[in-house]
């Protein structure tokens, strides 16, 4: 296996594991209303089902370039997403670094030739 392939997988977990922890924190949040924690919640699906495509794009893009090109689609969208969320949140530095790390890294990554 490649070293980019690896990195992707490793960022596309991160990415799953990411999401999965933005669902769990859900059920701690005490401010703000019912509406927006399930918003919250689902900010965390998509996490999830972002990195899901990912690891799907790293295991079946070569022979399926429909999947290759909707996750290139996807991660640019996310990684705008991730930019806008990070700056109308006030994000910290840490906060940016770890999220577009992430979601920036596998967009790189997906743009890489399929093998």
């Amino acid at each position: 296996m490649r070293l980019a392939s690896y990195v992707y997988r490793i960022l596309s977990w991160g990415i799953v594991a990411l999401g999965t922890l933005h669902m769990l924190t859900t059920a701690a949040l005490r401010g703000g209303t019912p509406a927006g924690r399930v918003w919250f919640f689902g900010a965390g699906i998509a996490m999830v089902l972002s990195g899901s495509l990912n690891l799907l794009n790293s295991a079946y893009g070569p022979g399926a370039r429909g999947v290759r090109w909707v996750c290139i689609g996807n991660n640019l969208l996310m990684t705008c997403f991730a930019v806008a969320a990070g700056v109308f949140t006030d994000a910290s530095p840490a906060q940016f670094a770890i999220v577009l790390g992430l979601v920036g890294g596998a967009t790189m990554l997906s743009f890489l030739p399929a093998r």
